[in-house]
């Protein structure tokens, strides 16, 4: 992985290491996920790419303030349980976009939900709108450490 220098400084203070995995983890949380039920009835969908981060980058509270290189960097941390409330709202953004969406942890201390598609794509979702952080969760991560503008997810599922 081929991660920008202050990205890779900021996951290293985390605590992440190159080959950090821990699938006992990443299973532990998708089950948790999986036996969830909202009050409507949604569940949660455990996409394969979210379990893959899980392991590598579950549990890291990435830490990053002021001025970004387009808005404020903004901190995260990799906790799919921070989403467990949320299957009805990931419901909903899941058919928007076609695609099944797994929470993977919350921004700026809860302030936004961090989802992930079937894909591999990375979302955020705040009281502002639904946001697309990037194609993969190096891409997400990195715009958010970078402070780069997310594209808003408009109501007909796509973004540009």
């Amino acid at each position: 992985m081929n991660l920008p220098v202050e990205v890779d400084a900021a996951l290293r203070e985390a605590g992440w290491t190159p080959g950090r995995t821990d699938p006992a983890r990443a299973r532990m949380w998708a089950l948790a996920l999986a036996s969830h039920a909202s009050p409507s009835g949604h569940q949660h969908t455990v996409v394969p790419p979210a379990m893959a981060a899980f392991a590598e980058f579950g549990g890291l509270a990435v830490r990053a303030d002021g001025a970004g290189e387009q808005i404020a960097r903004s901190g995260f941390v990799l906790d799919p349980l921070r989403g467990l409330h949320a299957a009805s709202t990931l419901a909903d953004l899941g058919e928007l976009i076609g695609a099944r969406l797994t929470p993977i942890g919350a921004e700026r201390d809860d302030a936004g939900l961090l989802a992930m598609d079937e894909h591999g794509r990375v979302f955020a979702l705040d009281h502002t709108a639904d946001w697309y952080l990037g194609a993969s969760i190096e891409e997400a991560i990195a715009t958010l450490v970078l402070g780069r503008m997310p594209a808003r997810v408009t109501d007909d599922g796509t973004w540009a």
